[in-house]
C-alpha cells in the first residue's frame, strides 16, 4: 500500500487528486488530507438545494462536487479527511459497498487513543451517539474509492451555517443531506493533541498495521496532471453546479414595488422556463423578461449579465435589477 500525506489545502486540487490516483495507480493507496473551508457535495445532489447561498457568497467558500454519492459536508482545517483506494475484496464480485472494511482501521486507531468510537447506521462513525465521521464510496472498473471525514477540531457553527439551505426554494428528486448531532474527536481524547499530531498518529497506525506499506510523495508529473484535472473539471461551474439533477426553484420576496414570486425549471444547471407572479405593477410584460432568462445558467454572474442586457429595470415599477437578482438566487 502507498501512503500519502497531502499538505495542499485547495479543495479543488484534493478532490482531483482522488480521481487521478484511482485512475493511474495500480497499488492500494491510503491518503490523509485537509481542506481549507469548503462545502463538498455528493455526486447526485442538487448543489443549490444543499448550501446556504448567502453564507457561501459572503464567506467566499468553494463548493466542490465529489465522485461519490451521499450527502453534503463542510470541511475546514479542523477536519481531517482519509481516503482508501483499493481493489474489491476477495469474493466481492458484485462490488458491494462495504463501509466497515475501510472504517475499521480508523476505529482501531481511535480506540488506541482511548476514544470509544463506533460504527453506526449506514456509514457513520460516532462517539457517545454523536457523529464525527461520514463515509462514502465510489466504485469504478473494479476499484473502490472510500473516503470519510474526521471532525477533529472543526468549527461547528460554520458547519451548521454553511449547510442551511431554504427548503422551500427547491422541489427535486436529488439526494438530500441528513443532518445529525455531531462532535469533535478532540473533545474525547485522554491527552491534548493537535489535528496535525492526530494526522501523523493515524498515518503511523495504518502503516504499522499494513504489511508492505510505503510512503509516497506525488511527483511533479503527478501534480501537473492533477492540476489539469482540477482546472478542467473540479474547479468548473459545470461540474459543481451544472451537474445537478433537474429541479424546480421557487422564491417569493417583498420588494419596494410589491411581492414578487419567481418559479424556474432548471435542467443541468440551465433555466428551461421562468415565470413571474405577484401583486406588482409593470411597465412591460414580465413574460418577455422570463423568456429572456431561458437558456441562462442558474448562477449569479450569468443572471446579472442577462438581466442587465434585457433592461430588467424597465419591466416592474419600483423593482430593480438587484431586487430581481436577489429573488432568482
Amino acid at each position: 500500500m502507498l501512503c500519502i500525506t497531502r499538505h495542499e489545502t485547495d479543495p479543488y486540487f484534493n478532490l482531483a487528486t482522488e480521481e487521478y490516483v484511482m485512475d493511474h495507480f495500480d497499488r492500494d493507496v491510503f491518503m490523509l488530507w485537509r481542506n481549507a473551508p469548503a462545502i463538498i457535495v455528493g455526486r447526485h445532489q442538487n448543489t443549490l438545494a444543499e448550501i446556504n447561498v448567502d453564507y457561501v457568497r459572503e464567506h467566499n467558500i468553494p463548493v466542490v462536487r465529489r465522485l461519490s454519492g451521499g450527502g453534503a459536508v463542510f470541511h475546514d482545517l479542523g477536519n481531517l479527511n482519509f481516503t482508501f483506494i483499493a481493489g474489491a475484496a476477495a469474493g466481492n464480485h458484485r462490488n458491494e459497498v462495504d463501509f466497515r472494511r475501510f472504517t475499521q482501521p480508523i476505529l482501531d486507531a481511535l480506540r488506541g487513543l482511548g476514544v470509544d468510537a463506533r460504527f453506526e447506521g449506514r456509514n457513520d462513525l460516532t462517539i457517545d451517539g454523536r457523529k464525527f465521521s461520514g463515509n462514502a464510496e465510489y466504485i469504478h472498473r473494479g476499484r473502490i474509492l472510500h473516503h470519510g471525514t474526521l471532525l477533529f477540531s472543526a468549527r461547528m457553527a460554520d458547519v451548521a451555517a454553511a449547510l442551511r439551505p431554504d427548503p422551500a426554494k427547491f422541489d427535486d428528486k436529488a439526494v438530500k443531506s441528513v443532518r445529525s448531532r455531531v462532535t469533535n474527536i478532540s473533545e474525547h481524547l485522554t491527552r491534548p493533541m493537535t489535528v496535525l499530531e492526530f494526522r501523523d498518529s493515524l498515518m503511523e497506525y495504518v502503516m504499522t498495521g499494513t504489511p508492505g506499506a510505503t510512503l509516497y510523495t506525488l511527483s511533479d508529473a503527478d501534480r501537473q496532471a492533477i492540476e489539469r484535472l482540477r482546472d478542467t473539471k473540479y474547479a468548473t461551474w459545470q461540474w459543481n453546479y451544472g451537474h445537478s439533477p433537474r429541479y424546480n426553484f421557487s422564491r417569493r420576496a417583498r420588494t419596494p414595488g410589491g411581492t414578487v414570486e419567481v418559479m424556474l425549471d432548471v435542467v443541468d444547471g440551465v433555466i428551461q422556463e421562468a415565470r413571474f407572479y405577484g401583486d406588482y405593477f409593470t411597465r412591460r410584460d414580465p413574460a418577455e423578461l422570463a423568456s429572456a432568462l431561458t437558456g441562462v445558467a442558474h448562477r449569479e454572474d450569468d443572471l446579472c449579465r442577462q438581466l442587465t442586457a434585457a433592461d430588467a429595470d424597465d419591466y416592474f415599477v419600483n423593482i430593480s435589477t438587484d431586487d430581481l437578482l436577489g429573488i432568482l438566487i
